[in-house]
């Protein structure tokens, strides 16, 4: 206890050490710039024309639902007239059945689930010796 009141009368001295007084640069440029790592590095014309391109899990905008709105006679792959006759609060997410987009078969040496696996690469069932070890916290190991 001697030691902590001996180092907090001491004071705290920063490891490190700044040289010069704290100012902010003098001019600095807050005009936009494209992101480094942008694909087409340059910026949207608007947020309109930019969220009118952006899809989040489909499209953002009211273009999705317009055109399930609509009813195309030229389009092939129309959607079920019970889905085309109101418009999706997110686009076209959700108009279409699961049913209706076909069966999805992963490809070859792809599996969707773990129990598709062959059987070398399946999980093991755990032994009764390493429950007991979890369930006491490793003391049935030693005794």
């Amino acid at each position: 206890m001697r030691v902590t009141t001996a180092l907090y009368a001491a004071g705290r001295v920063p490891l490190i050490k700044f040289i010069g007084k704290r100012t902010p640069p003098e001019s600095i440029d807050h005009t936009p710039t494209a992101h480094p790592a942008s694909p087409s590095h340059s910026l949207p014309d608007s947020f309109a024309n930019y969220r009118s391109k952006a899809q989040q899990h489909g499209p953002l905008g009211s273009q999705g639902s317009a055109q399930s709105s609509k009813p195309s006679p030229s389009s092939s792959s129309s959607p079920p007239a019970s889905t085309s006759s109101f418009s999706h609060a997110y686009g076209a997410i959700g108009g279409h059945t699961g049913h209706s987009l076909g069966k999805i078969d992963p490809p070859e040496g792809v599996y969707f689930d773990r129990s598709e696996l062959p059987q070398r690469f399946r999980r093991t069932s755990w032994s009764q010796a390493e429950i007991d070890a979890i369930d006491t916290g490793g003391a049935s190991m030693w005794g």
